[in-house]
């Protein structure tokens, strides 16, 4: 089918026309319940927990679960101006979605189902997507953006050592798959903030574009792959304790540079825009804290994942959600009138969760338990305000 035969597409459901509707608003309805959910167990206000162990429960759902969705829904989308072809739609985008659901419903009973059951799974969801994201990229000879498939087959294999900690003997590999997952889709926000923050504000803002120094660029972008591999390969083992911090800490500090000259400071009336911007600032804020850690200050590894999570990836997926909603159901790029509410509850959010702690390990639960509950608004202004969008047909009457 070409991507303008209206007649066709009339006849798929709308949320099945394009991976960014189910993907989108499915994440959004998930992570508020999730973490709604989560901090309801952890304030001792609900008896009724998941099966599986909570805190595995928890960092497994909000990486796999949510940002993989959200990953495989804008790749998904992406791909069709990428390739000017017609992206998946219709039954394949159903069983993707099906595979997505049933997953995030079986690892939340709260019945014991045998592990390695759930695991088969969980893993089908990242190789399915990353089989329809490949047809199209190899049709259209579209190499450039390739590199995306093994990152999905990567990003599978943090899962699955994740499932595999849950065997006695080997709970390490819980944290290492989480953490690993986490450095990983790190990268991808920095490859595709890169690509669109500078595009983003000089049409925001009607200002020159700023010009992209490749150096610079591969410098930053290389330094982050090789914090990820020498995570994921665990090289600390067999390098001097001294090479993680300058590691980490030169990363943050390539990235921040790069961040500088896409000036966040002329973005402050348009809330699509600023919000992307304090976004990023996260990876390098949470990169500097790896470093920080890893050179024996008093900061823990939690602090410093939860700013990439709660901060860089929260907060720049419901950025890019609100924005791609709008851009891909015909709509002009406008957040609804509380959408910024919900943009700094999310920055609220990773304030919460790691500024408090970090003053003072007394307010290390009321810091989480704040920082939930800004999640589940932000979240949930963006589900009262995208609901009828993402479910109606393209406002411009076109397909998708």
């Amino acid at each position: 089918m070409q991507i303008t035969d209206l007649a066709q597409e009339q006849k798929i459901p709308v949320l099945l026309r394009l991976a960014f509707r189910p993907l989108f608003l499915g994440a959004a309805l998930f992570s508020a319940l999730a973490i709604g959910w989560w901090g309801a167990i952890l304030a001792g206000w609900l008896q009724l927990k998941p099966a599986l162990p909570v805190v595995f429960w928890h960092s497994h759902e909000m990486v796999f679960g949510f940002g993989s969705a959200v990953v495989a829904g804008f790749l998904l989308t992406a791909m069709q101006n990428w390739t000017g072809l017609r992206a998946p739609h219709g039954k394949p985008l159903a069983l993707l979605v099906g595979c997505w659901c049933l997953a995030r419903l079986a690892n939340a009973a709260p019945f014991q189902l045998p592990w390695p059951l759930l695991m088969l799974l969980d893993l089908t969801f990242l190789p399915l997507a990353a089989v329809l994201l490949a047809k199209p990229l190899l049709a259209a000879r579209q190499y450039r953006n390739l590199f995306f498939i093994p990152l999905l087959l990567v990003l599978t294999i943090c899962n699955a050592l994740m499932w595999l900690g849950l065997s006695p003997g080997y709970e390490q590999l819980q944290t290492h798959g989480a953490v690993s997952a986490v450095l990983l889709i790190t990268m991808v926000m920095a490859i595709v903030g890169g690509r669109v923050l500078p595009m983003f504000t000089a049409n925001g803002t009607r200002t020159a574009r700023v010009p992209s120094i490749i150096w610079l660029d591969r410098a930053a972008l290389g330094a982050c792959w090789l914090v990820f591999f020498y995570h994921f390969l665990r090289l600390e083992l067999w390098l001097p304790a001294q090479v993680t911090p300058v590691l980490c800490g030169t990363a943050a500090l390539l990235l921040a540079l790069r961040a500088a000259r896409w000036k966040i400071w002329i973005t402050w009336q348009e809330p699509l825009l600023w919000s992307l911007h304090i976004a990023y600032w996260c990876i390098p804020l949470g990169l500097a804290l790896f470093a920080a850690r890893y050179a024996g200050l008093p900061v823990t590894q939690s602090l410093a994942v939860h700013t990439l999570t709660v901060g860089a990836m929260g907060a720049m997926i419901l950025s890019m959600m609100s924005r791609v909603s709008l851009g891909h159901t015909g709509r002009i790029l406008k957040v609804p009138r509380w959408m910024p509410l919900g943009f700094v509850a999310l920055i609220a959010a990773v304030l919460c969760r790691v500024l408090l702690p970090l003053l003072s390990t007394a307010w290390y639960q009321t810091g989480v338990l704040l920082s939930a509950l800004c999640w589940v608004f932000g979240f949930s202004l963006f589900l009262l305000n995208y609901w009828k969008i993402l479910t109606s047909p393209r406002a411009d009457g076109h397909p998708g």
